[in-house]
């Protein structure tokens, strides 16, 4: 377990990146074997604003890399924070390390920014996609990084969090939303399992249906506990989700990466629920 955390404490930009790429096409390829969904897109033109999203929000993260060095620095050297304020075994430590990280730098984020509606319009970017898929899960709009990466810098600071959880944390958030957005079809039982431990495909989906109250559900980003605890976790069929936003139903338009950037700007529609 030290000589994990001891990577991450120093992983390099190019291991980084290689989790990055080497997990986008990991799963672009077995969406092509087991597909959930035979979406009728062109997979490619599909990907384009995605994969610019994903762009601005490494760009985003890079710029403001500093902060979260410095805020981990200081917490570490201040013994601030829960980390510092309980005594755990090291593989325990880690392991409430990425789960604070997660409640708080993913579920909470996640939370607030459907129940506060300039943030919702916001984040409303990722949920206007119609092709779920693995390049979905970076389809957030420039100023969604930047809030995201306020709440991992506030996660940092009650967690205490050294920086090699925060590597590690980040690069388990990484290949979790590549995971459970990418169109695949495991079987149910299978998907069913790892849903009591982690956020599985079929239940992040459920996320991205279009309407009230699923979209309101199954935040979670690695661990499917917040959901379980917390009361947002649902389960619906998932061969009767629909993608998008009911409130935004243009694709063409949900598809522009033009239209996309100005989404955030557009009047507040309240979205509907599946009774109405």
């Amino acid at each position: 377990m030290e000589a994990l955390l001891n990577y991450f404490e120093t992983i390099p930009s190019l291991h980084r990146s290689l989790l990055l790429v080497g997990g986008i096409t990991f799963f672009w390829l077995l969406e092509g074997v087991l597909p959930l969904v035979k979406f009728s897109y062109k997979k490619w033109e599909h990907a384009v604003p995605n994969l610019f999203f994903t762009l601005t929000t490494i760009i985003i993260n890079f710029a403001l890399a500093f902060l979260l060095l410095k805020i981990s620095d200081w917490t570490v050297a201040n013994n601030f924070g829960v980390l510092h304020w309980i005594s755990l075994p090291l593989w325990a430590y880690i392991l409430v390390g990425v789960l604070l990280m997660d409640f708080i730098g993913a579920y909470v984020a996640h939370y607030v920014e459907h129940k506060v509606k300039p943030l919702w319009m916001i984040h409303l970017v990722h949920h206007s996609d119609h092709n779920v898929d693995t390049t979905t899960a970076n389809r957030h709009h420039p100023l969604e990084s930047i809030i995201r990466f306020s709440f991992t810098l506030l996660a940092v600071f009650i967690v205490g969090a050294p920086i090699g959880i925060v590597m590690l944390y980040q690069s388990l958030s990484l290949i979790s939303t590549q995971f459970t957005h990418a169109n695949i079809k495991l079987p149910k039982k299978i998907d069913a399992a790892i849903s009591w431990v982690l956020v599985s495909p079929d239940m992040h989906k459920v996320h991205h249906h279009y309407k009230l109250p699923y979209t309101d559900s199954n935040y979670g980003n690695i661990f499917s506990v917040w959901d379980r605890l917390f009361g947002t976790f649902m389960k619906f069929d998932r061969d009767a989700i629909v993608y998008g936003v009911d409130t935004f139903p243009d694709e063409v338009e949900n598809s522009s990466l033009k239209s996309l950037l100005k989404q955030p700007f557009h009047t507040y529609r309240k979205p509907t629920t599946v009774e109405d």
